[in-house]
């Protein structure tokens, strides 16, 4: 357990979840180093094949940048938090992580708290979650990402009215526009969590990562044509060449669930 943060495995996913609950788990730089130090090794780890990461309590997943330790930082020594290269939660920056993660957000998702969600491959939303990019409101913009991402998300028109206004948008709109991958009960947020953790499991971690690097390079290439080559994907040839493109068709044809290796 870190400072800032908790740390759990179970089996081959890793539960990471910020722990500020009396700052309604806002980050300082120093909780995002923790959190950037959590998923270096969830990069690093070849047992290790998803992770979720989600907030201490119930009240909020993560409300962002901690604007009080801003404010009495830049009080004290005039310059602004420098936050680590990876970037919120560890996630905002990191475009090299072909494993997939999770959000799963139990309450408020603001400014840098959704900003860590959208850099994550599904975000699971509890009915009680609130989502915004509210910086224009205390005179900031959502730099880590968000302005990017909405807009590559979901419809530009639904994009900019809620980044123009810094409105809270629940987790049922937040679904129906597009950005939310599911809706649960409250209660039911990290079961259903784990279960699609545990659906991604089910499938070769060599084709999930293969699938993950294809489709967030191919966003770059403006022509379909282009974006096709797939021999230029790194994990995509290694896919072409693992044991598991072996083992997958034979455990078909053999009626059993197939032994991935994960190489």
């Amino acid at each position: 357990m870190g400072q800032y943060s908790t740390v759990v495995t179970e089996g081959r996913l890793m539960i990471v979840t910020i722990n500020r609950p009396e700052v309604y788990n806002a980050c300082h730089p120093m909780a995002n180093q923790e959190l950037t130090d959590a998923f270096d090794t969830f990069a690093a780890d070849p047992e290790l094949w998803v992770a979720i990461i989600t907030g201490a309590g119930d009240k909020a997943f993560c409300a962002g940048n901690d604007l009080k330790y801003h404010a009495e930082l830049q009080a004290k020594t005039g310059k602004r938090p420098v936050h680590p290269a990876k970037g919120f939660g560890g996630l905002t920056s990191r475009f090299d992580l072909d494993k997939p993660v999770i959000a799963a957000v139990n309450g408020v998702a603001m400014g840098g708290g959704f900003e860590i969600a959208l850099a994550c491959d599904i975000i699971i939303a509890s009915d009680k979650a609130t989502f915004a990019l509210p910086e224009p409101r205390v005179g900031l913009a959502a730099g880590a990402g968000g302005m990017q991402r909405l807009s590559r998300m979901i419809p530009l028109k639904k994009a900019m009215g809620m980044m123009l206004t810094g409105r809270h948008v629940p987790a049922q709109e937040g679904y129906e526009l597009g950005f939310v991958t599911a809706v649960v009960p409250h209660a039911k947020l990290m079961d259903e969590a784990r279960r699609w953790a545990g659906q991604i499991l089910e499938c070769s971690p060599m084709s999930v990562r293969a699938t993950k690097q294809v489709v967030m390079r191919s966003l770059d290439a403006p022509a379909l044509e282009t974006a096709m080559h797939n021999q230029h994907f790194p994990a995509f040839v290694a896919m072409a060449h693992s044991e598991d493109t072996v083992e997958g068709p034979k455990a078909f044809s053999e009626k059993r669930k197939p032994n991935w290796k994960g190489r």
